[in-house]
């Protein structure tokens, strides 16, 4: 069985119309009021001018406070242990060596592998990732570990 929609009448229909055509004509005098001004009074310079100002306020508001790095080193990880096993599991094993492999040196409370390290592991697809790879580790203070390509 399908089910039955709500019957509207057409007194009702008419009230919903009317009520949407005085919502656009609102609409229309916000637009009026505003004020009108010629091109011709701004010069090239100004408009210039003005686009660079609000460009740098907006480069000046979206820099992030650089986090002190408490510890920086570089390894050369060894991946040929993600060999082991089935082909289809090898760029998931190198990823999971890797974290073990920083964990056991660096001894984070939270680490983050960066998209370049992901992408260069899975670059040759799963079965065939790099059997060495140099990155470099950064922590910081809040004990934050991340994995960048050396």
């Amino acid at each position: 069985m399908a089910k039955k929609g709500k019957d509207i009448s057409l007194d009702e229909l008419e009230e919903e119309l009317s009520g949407d055509e005085l919502v656009e004509e609102e609409s229309d005098e916000e637009i009026e009021d505003i004020e009108e001004f010629s091109l011709d009074e701004i010069s090239e310079e100004e408009e210039i001018s003005e686009i660079f100002e609000e460009e740098i306020k907006e480069i000046e508001e979206e820099e992030v406070p650089k986090e002190e790095i408490i510890d920086e080193r570089i390894y050369i990880v060894p991946l040929a242990i993600a060999r082991r096993g089935p082909r289809n599991k090898r760029a998931k094993k190198a990823i999971r060596y890797l974290r073990e492999y920083v964990f056991r040196h660096f001894k984070p409370e939270s680490l983050v592998i960066s998209q370049e390290v992901n992408e260069k592991i899975w670059e040759r697809s799963i079965q065939k990732p790099p059997r060495k790879l140099k990155v470099r580790v950064t922590k910081n203070i809040d004990g934050l570990c991340v994995i960048y390509l050396a």
